[in-house]
């Protein structure tokens, strides 16, 4: 309790100055002016930039590897750029690969023997799992006789609360799930976070091999052991988690927890994990995941909002106050259906990209597909026509600076050197239903264009969180809409 009220102080502490300033009078409506100090990684967490909203499930939200990062992370190694972006490509790939009609079962879940890692531009919040026994005190200790007790101790009839646990929220997966004791190292990753161990809550329990929550897992399920449930998850960059399926008391913030929320209670995860997280909180469309389980209170809605750097803190809401459609504040699309691809993953339908003015349609074939709302996957990947057109337009809107040398996927960076501000192309997504106007930290990644091409034009967008940045994107999955309100966090 006392951490949750500590990260909303350090939250609501924070600056509320916007991250670039923009005047219409230096350029003209397609253009902006943008500092280049307010694009860069300050040496303190600054909280947050805008208020909060009011909501009583609400939590902050951080990026990993960044001043807003508890403590205990600050000696994590960070990967070089290339090296992120080299895991970027990997999930990007393999998201194309499970939106495939045309691949096999094995193929779709993902290479079994890949050696791969997570990316770390990655958002994440706390959590607090499981509920611990309270230590026997004897009557002594508590200034009591010993004949007012039973047993020889003094119960205090309610149980203590859990373990924090920091999760990365990813809204391509569907099983939530955290490392549990045991849990050796290999082939567990080593973690800042307590290890969250069963036997000493009050509340776990492991599922049954014949329960209904064990027939229900379809293809996470992973055999039987000494009558539990066994599941494993393979993720879209060939990572894995594999162990007991249970379940346990989530507690969110102060006033909201989840009873009986069922979980992965990991043994074993292939691929480099990162120490600052002890698991994953899968956002998912399928049954699993924490918004299915939640859907009779919270009607299947739930937002996040990712700062424009890891120097603020943004939030992350399960349920809203009301249907995203009825809400003028947000830019609002429908949610696309199709049966033949997994339920796990948020589409819609981007129609345009729009680069100072200049509207630069998606193909159609493409379009139709629909573009992949993913948490997890940094840089949004575009149809190649319709990346060579935007980046055409943007390299024409930026030739008053220095070209510099590519950067693993990103091909269109810059030399800034020297610059105190940029005048940066105003760049826009076009959706069914309205355009979105991205944040300057959601066009520019490290001083490059901060997008990249599919390998063909038939392969569906995939909106990066880059993009997404300081946008709450509200997902209204029964109303089968997405909204997005800018300028959130």
């Amino acid at each position: 309790m006392a951490l949750f009220l500590a990260l909303l102080l350090l939250a609501l502490s924070g600056s509320s100055s916007p991250v670039a300033a923009r005047a219409s009078d230096h350029g003209g409506d397609d253009y902006m002016i943008v500092a280049m100090s307010s694009l860069k990684l300050k040496s303190a967490c600054l909280g947050h930039r805008v208020t909060p909203p009011v909501n009583s499930t609400w939590m902050p939200l951080d990026l990993m590897d960044g001043p807003c990062s508890s403590p205990s992370s600050s000696s994590a190694v960070v990967p070089s750029v290339d090296e992120l972006l080299r895991r970027d490509q990997l999930r990007a790939d393999e998201v194309q690969k499970r939106l495939s009609h045309n691949v096999g079962d094995d193929e779709a879940n993902g290479p079994a023997n890949s050696k791969v890692t997570q990316v770390n531009h990655l958002a994440k919040i706390k959590v607090e799992l499981g509920s611990r026994k309270p230590a026997k005190t004897t009557a002594s200790q508590l200034g009591i006789h010993p004949a007012a007790t039973v047993g020889g101790g003094v119960g205090t009839g309610t149980l203590l609360p859990g373990v924090i646990q920091t999760v990365v929220l990813d809204t391509a997966s569907d099983v939530p799930w955290v490392q549990c004791v045991p849990c050796p190292i290999p082939p567990c990753h080593p973690q800042t976070d307590t290890f969250y161990d069963p036997t000493n809550s009050g509340s776990y329990a492991a599922f049954t091999c014949s329960s209904a929550a064990c027939q229900q897992l379809g293809p996470y399920a992973n055999g039987c052991s000494n009558n539990q449930c066994q599941y494993k998850v393979t993720y879209p960059d060939g990572s894995s988690t594999s162990g007991t399926y249970s379940s346990d008391l989530l507690t969110l913030n102060p006033t909201t927890s989840v009873n009986n929320f069922q979980f992965g209670c990991s043994h074993a995860d292939q691929g480099s994990f990162d120490s600052q997280t002890a698991g994953v909180m899968a956002l998912g469309g399928g049954p699993e995941s924490l918004i299915s389980q939640t859907a009779s209170t919270f009607g299947r809605t739930f937002s996040y909002c990712l700062p424009p750097t890891a120097s603020y803190v943004g939030f992350f809401v399960l349920g809203a106050p009301g249907v995203v459609a009825s809400s003028s504040k947000y830019v609002v699309t429908p949610l696309l259906r199709d049966n033949r691809s997994p339920a796990t993953f948020y589409r819609v339908l981007l129609r345009a990209v729009t680069v100072a003015g200049r509207r630069i349609a998606v193909p159609p074939a493409a379009a139709s597909a629909g573009a992949v709302l993913d948490s997890r996957t940094v840089i949004t990947r575009l149809p190649p026509a319709a990346y060579a057109a935007v980046r055409a337009a943007f390299r024409d809107s930026m030739r008053a600076y220095r070209p510099a040398a590519p950067k693993g996927s990103l091909d269109t960076c810059y030399d800034f050197r020297g610059v105190r501000s940029v005048k940066l192309p105003r760049v826009a997504l076009v959706f069914d239903g309205g355009v979105v106007e991205l944040d300057p930290s959601g066009i520019l990644f490290d001083d490059c264009l901060a997008f990249a091409a599919n390998r063909d034009d038939r392969m569906p967008v995939i909106l990066g969180n880059v993009q997404q940045q300081t946008i709450e994107v509200l997902y209204d999955v029964d109303g089968g809409a997405v909204g997005f309100r800018r300028n959130a966090c």
